[in-house]
């Protein structure tokens, strides 16, 4: 679980995150969403530790991060698996390398047992005889499950996402929002995932977190986005037709 309390993040005098609190369920696949420019990325880079926030804390299952010293800090970016919105896999290195990547970086395992890891990741996002393929060769659905498993491979308590759908057609999309959620079940992890996709929202959204202009504006679940009267979703989550559609047709149901 993390949680996070009064998180304030600026640049340059200007305040982006203006005193958030949530928290993030293990085993419950945790969305982030908002318009550009309402925070979302930084927030996101701020739960990973890229930006340090300015006031705040986050709290690994206890850990206060103001609270970590630099070996404390180096055990919690253990425990982290991360998607790239883009992959961000190596080029130069098969999907075999790429996976085993934080293994060499951060184990200390033989490479007969990196490689029975990187086998047991491969199996499970469904990429079996794909070990000595390049990047190249792959569809973007193929990039994205090879990210995937690059990210679970070192059996992370918390896996971030940015963007995980983002370039791939709506059938892949689906299918890689499943296997995110499955994996997140499976292995009871704390997943926080930063996305623009409603379809996202709508299929695996347990925990929403809406930020407008750098504060929370509403959280809740995928249902009961259905019921809110908060206008600030509505207006964001029910722009298109399609969506106040099935709004409409839930409330029907309903009444």
């Amino acid at each position: 679980m993390i949680e996070v309390k009064g998180l304030y993040k600026g640049f340059n005098g200007v305040e982006v995150l203006k005193g958030i609190t949530t928290s993030f369920e293990a085993g419950k696949t945790n969305l982030i969403i908002g318009q550009s420019g309402s925070g979302k990325t930084v927030f996101l880079k701020s739960l990973i530790g890229l930006h340090i926030p300015e006031q705040g804390s986050i709290i690994f299952d206890g850990r206060v991060n103001t609270e970590m010293n630099t070996e404390q800090k180096r055990q919690l970016r253990q425990e982290i698996g991360m998607v790239f919105q883009g992959s961000a896999l190596f080029d130069s290195m098969t999907v075999e390398e790429n996976v085993m990547f934080p293994l060499k970086m951060f184990a200390k395992l033989s490479k007969s047992d990196m490689l029975e890891k990187a086998n047991a990741v491969l199996k499970r996002v469904d990429l079996i005889g794909s070990n000595l393929k390049y990047v190249s060769e792959l569809s973007g659905g193929m990039q994205k499950r090879v990210a995937i498993a690059r990210a679970i491979v070192m059996n992370p308590k918390y896996l971030f996402c940015d963007e995980p759908n983002s370039g791939l057609d709506p059938q892949t999309a689906i299918i890689i929002d499943n296997l995110i959620k499955e994996i997140t079940e499976e292995y009871q992890i704390t997943t926080v995932i930063n996305t623009h996709d409603m379809n996202s929202v709508m299929e695996i959204g347990e925990k929403i977190v809406f930020l407008k202009d750098g504060v929370k504006a509403w959280e809740g679940s995928n249902k009961e986005i259905f019921k809110t009267d908060n206008e600030a979703i509505v207006n964001f989550v029910y722009s298109s037709n399609l969506f106040k559609k099935v709004r409409q047709a839930y409330l029907n149901e309903t009444i």
